[in-house]
């Protein structure tokens, strides 16, 4: 049996490489074994050794420490929530891109939220002649193809995590403002409810 300090923090990846490999696992809370650190030394200085010591000492003693289950479908989640939140941002980083060029190229510029299709209708009633405005009608086109392959992307990953969150169960997306995303950031990130005995204790 395996102890293991924080299993839903820094101990995590370590604790689910040992339950994916057959072992048991559970899960000490630091506060528990900080605790015993001070009462084992005196002091709470931390070093390794006494780190390991305080863990095994509230393993052995607590006896309703959570046991550690593989959470391979919360995995999934954060796996899939990151990648939304990357190709967010590199939709924010083409658009600003595009916007900049929009401006050299438009009087006023283009408005505020701009879709791929708005863009290319402001771009298609622009003949520039000189050679750096051809240039950067090029770049904007270009900019604008990126746009559209990003806008694909980010719905194919709004799919398929609606589709992961339907097979979970969860209610979060009842609650107003909350979309594929957040929703599995949330689910993701806290993991089991139940680890928490109270709602202050989730708090």
């Amino acid at each position: 049996m395996w102890a293991v300090e924080g299993c839903n923090g820094i101990g995590k990846h370590l604790a689910q490489r040992l339950v994916a490999d057959g072992e048991t696992v559970l899960d000490v809370p630091a506060k528990l074994s900080a605790r015993a650190r001070v009462f084992s030394t005196g002091q709470g200085r931390k070093t390794d050794a006494t780190d390991a010591h305080a863990v095994a000492v509230v393993a052995l003693r607590t006896p309703d420490l959570v046991r550690v289950r593989p959470d391979d479908h919360l995995v999934v989640l954060r796996m899939l929530a990151d990648r939304r939140d990357e190709l967010g941002t590199a939709r924010t980083a083409t658009v600003s891109r595009l916007h900049r060029l929009l401006l050299e190229l438009i009087p006023g510029g283009a408005k505020r939220f701009l879709s791929a299709t708005q863009a290319r209708a402001l771009l298609n009633g622009v003949r520039p002649r000189d050679l750096v405005g051809k240039t950067r009608r090029q770049l904007a086109a270009e900019l604008i193809t990126e746009l559209t392959a990003l806008d694909k992307k980010i719905k194919a990953a709004d799919k398929q995590l609606t589709d992961l969150l339907v097979e979970t169960g969860t209610g979060l997306r009842d609650l107003y403002g909350i979309g594929p995303s957040g929703a599995a950031r949330l689910l993701g990130d806290i993991g089991d409810i139940d680890r928490f005995p109270t709602a202050a204790r989730f708090a």
